[in-house]
């Protein structure tokens, strides 16, 4: 499996949003993620890291 967890970046804070997601798309601000149980999240911001070792994605807030 190759899934990774999400994680919202606040003042150098990383708070974790959604885990296990297979799915990511863009539409201008809002990111729209879809994990592998069907939870879905959209949130407002822009990606700043993903890193596939570690399973994370790094998103700040807009």
């Amino acid at each position: 499996m190759c899934e990774a967890h999400v994680y919202l970046l606040r003042d150098e804070t990383e708070e974790k949003i959604l885990e296990s997601v297979d799915l990511m798309e863009m539409d201008g601000d809002d990111i729209h993620l879809v994990n592998i149980f069907g939870e879905q999240k959209t949130i407002r911001g822009k990606l700043t890291r993903y890193n596939n070792r570690e399973g994370k994605i790094i998103i700040e807030p807009v």
